[in-house]
């Protein structure tokens, strides 16, 4: 007897799963651009022109001076051609000159005086650290924010307390009891970032202490005193008010013979003098500025911070 196979024990050849489709990332729905808030893509035209007016204010004045220092005229007020007169005539008045020179040796003076002890005191608030050191700090800063009158009076009380004769003298030792204090803010913090461990190391390899300041310590220092140095001869030379209540009768500093000039009429030679002031000025703490980018280091304003 032939048995037949049933439909239910048929058996049906498997079927082969179809090929996976390839995987493609849907493309991302590029979001709609937000629009700026009202008024925010504007450009600030009040302070604009507000800052436009101060510069305007501060430079024009300047802009003046050396315009006409280079006028042929005597005129202040009329420009007709442009002249070398005024400077020729400076550079053969002896008593501007000798003021001149009276405003270098006093700039040179307290450069020297208050970069010595403004290391050296720099040194010692860095390495206290006891209460005392943080008060002397504390009291390093009055300077700085006291007023410049204030100083030179204290000063000229003190000198004429003491029964010191104004003069050369005196402002010299003004400006540096005054230049101090700047000297020794500038360094503080670089001497504060030295890693204290290179000083001890050469300590360990038998130089004495002095030696380790010498050879390692003013070495790394020394970027940050030249720039020192160059910002305080530039303060010094154009300094005014502490050197008009310290100085003597002759010769005086630059500044205060420029303003006895100018009390018994402006002079086109006076715009000469200002000019060259002026240019020197800028040029000095530009120097001192970019010093530290001489040795690889930042420069710029990180001076005044002492990095």
């Amino acid at each position: 007897m032939t048995l037949r196979p049933s439909a239910t024990t048929t058996r049906r050849p498997a079927r082969r799963p179809a090929a996976a489709a390839p995987f493609r990332p849907r493309p991302a729905r590029e979001k709609p651009a937000r629009r700026h808030r009202r008024g925010t893509d504007r450009k600030p035209r009040f302070a604009i022109a507000v800052t436009a007016l101060f510069f305007a204010l501060l430079y024009l004045p300047i802009g003046v001076v050396i315009l006409f220092s280079f006028n042929s005229q005597k005129s202040l007020t009329v420009f007709k051609d442009f002249s070398t007169r005024w400077y020729t005539k400076f550079f053969h008045d002896d008593v501007l000159l000798s003021s001149l020179g009276m405003s270098l040796r006093v700039s040179l003076v307290a450069m020297v005086g208050s970069m010595v002890l403004g290391v050296a005191l720099a040194l010692g608030l860095v390495r206290c650290r006891s209460r005392l050191g943080s008060l002397a700090g504390l009291i390093m800063l009055v300077p700085l924010i006291t007023p410049e009158i204030v100083t030179g009076v204290a000063a000229m009380l003190l000198f004429k307390g003491m029964g010191i004769t104004l003069s050369s003298t005196t402002v010299m030792l003004a400006e540096i009891t005054f230049s101090i204090s700047y000297v020794t803010v500038i360094l503080r913090s670089r001497i504060a970032a030295l890693n204290p461990e290179v000083e001890e190391a050469a300590m360990d390899l038998g130089a004495t202490r002095w030696q380790a300041l010498r050879l390692v310590t003013l070495p790394a220092l020394l970027p940050s005193i030249l720039a020192s140095a160059v910002l305080i001869f530039a303060l010094v030379f154009d300094d005014f008010v502490l050197a008009y209540f310290t100085t003597g009768v002759d010769p005086q500093p630059l500044s205060v013979r420029i303003y006895s000039a100018i009390r018994f009429g402006v002079e086109p030679t006076i715009n000469a003098v200002g000019t060259l002031m002026l240019v020197g000025s800028i040029g000095l703490i530009a120097l001192a500025l970019f010093i530290p980018r001489l040795f690889g280091r930042r420069g710029g304003l990180d001076l005044l911070s002492g990095k």
